[in-house]
């Protein structure tokens, strides 16, 4: 028979399990906006130190140098490490530029590519420079794959956990939520507003359909309409990258969230491929700024703004409606019944005439505008669901902990979104 002191520690053990279990639980972060507890202002609950975005310092246990930053993969979470691979492109560039007319005044700067758009097209006319897509255009995206994870990390990491302090927040994994959704936010309220400076100056404006398929093939591009979709697919990448390598805590909606990127990057890449880059900006736009007021209502909640925050929902679950379902259907619409506006020379697959638009793209194309349909309707009935059952349950202000919201698991289902 176990000692009384040996049935004590095994209490205590089986409690310390039970905490640890909920623990691991996430609590839903991602389209609940203000319906969410908080940790209370003035807890001195310590941080942990194992936050999946780092701490911004450089690990001691590693090697130092650019050769270990690259290998190590250290350039994703430590913006001090990605800073140092963005920087040296940028002084050699500059080093060419003031040097190459005394050495080599012919030979153009190899390290333009990184930095700027490629492909000009020479016969385009100097008020109206037009760029076509090529190979160059990969080295430009891996440069700013590590420009976002810079950004990225200097945002959570230094711009927001300081005001996410200042508004009480304690526990490290709603500091790194915090820093997350400001990074969220930053992002997608300029690429929405960039977006739709760009469609301001398209024949697409505003979701004029038609002219995604009319004088088809639209492969020169205007340079901040080819900068715009470069740095959008740059951006997506960079998450994937996040996702994949699991820097931030699995949510509970892990699974849509992968398929959500995987087929944002089919429709990235394609589009780009196939020179429907019209209709990219127009899908873009679609989800940028939707995903700005998302990340606005929830930087709310974790302040604790009471009022602002619900109100803040309610106005981004009008603008998701319009957005991601109306307009999305509306493109649907087009793509199923506008595709044939396409002219007839360019209904057939040829690279080197720049048409690809043969009888089943059309499908090709449908197909994954769908499946944003369907992942966002899933996000969508939940969003609701959870609306209603806080209007119900008069909860809009719930004061639990961390530990005691890691059981719903309505809310888990619709973490993380955004990122």
């Amino acid at each position: 028979m176990a000692s009384p002191g040996a049935q004590t520690e095994k209490t205590i053990h089986k409690r310390r399990g039970r905490s640890g279990s909920l623990r691991r639980i996430e609590t839903a972060q991602h389209l609940t906006g203000p319906f969410l507890s908080q940790t209370p202002i003035g807890s001195n609950t310590p941080d942990s130190t194992s936050s999946p975005v780092g701490n911004g310092f450089p690990r001691r246990d590693l090697p130092m140098g650019l050769w270990s930053d690259i290998k190590s993969g250290r350039w994703v979470t430590e913006p001090a490490s990605s800073f140092k691979l963005l920087a040296v492109p940028v002084m050699l560039y500059i080093n060419w530029h003031v040097l190459a007319p005394y050495v080599a005044p012919q030979v153009p700067n190899p390290f333009e590519p990184l930095l700027f758009v490629s492909h000009h097209i020479p016969t385009s006319t100097p008020d109206d420079p037009r760029y076509a897509k090529g190979y160059l255009d990969l080295v430009f995206v891996s440069y700013y794959i590590i420009f976002y994870s810079f950004v990225r990390q200097f945002i959570t990491i230094i711009v927001c956990r300081p005001i996410a302090r200042y508004f009480g927040i304690r526990r490290q994994s709603k500091l790194d939520r915090f820093g997350e959704q400001g990074y969220a936010l930053v992002y997608f309220a300029v690429m929405g507003a960039w977006g739709y400076r760009i469609m301001g100056q398209l024949p697409t404006f505003w979701y004029r359909t038609s002219n995604f398929f009319i004088d088809y093939p639209h492969w020169d591009m205007k340079p901040e309409l080819k900068r715009y979709y470069l740095m959008q697919s740059a951006y997506w990448c960079q998450q994937l990258i996040v996702l994949l390598l699991r820097l931030e805590k699995p949510r509970k909606d892990y699974t849509e969230l992968v398929a959500h990127h995987f087929v944002t990057l089919w429709l990235i890449f394609w589009s780009y491929l196939v020179n429907m880059t019209l209709m990219g900006n127009a899908v873009y736009m679609s989800m940028d700024i939707p995903d700005a007021f998302l990340a606005f209502s929830k930087l709310l909640n974790y302040m604790r703004w009471g009022k602002s925050k619900v109100v803040s929902f309610v106005v981004f679950l009008c603008v998701w409606t319009y957005f991601r379902h109306w307009l999305n259907l509306v493109m649907l619409w087009s793509v199923w019944y506008e595709f044939d506006l396409v002219p007839e020379t360019a209904k057939r697959w040829s690279v080197k005439d720049g048409v690809w638009l043969t009888w089943w793209m059309k499908y090709q194309m449908f197909a994954p505008i769908l499946l944003l349909q369907l992942l966002n309707l899933f996000w969508y009935f939940l969003m609701w669901r959870i609306l209603i059952r806080s209007i119900v349950k008069a909860s809009m202000t719930d004061e639990r902990s961390d530990d005691e919201d890691d059981g719903d698991a309505d809310i888990d289902a619709l973490d993380g979104k955004n990122e």
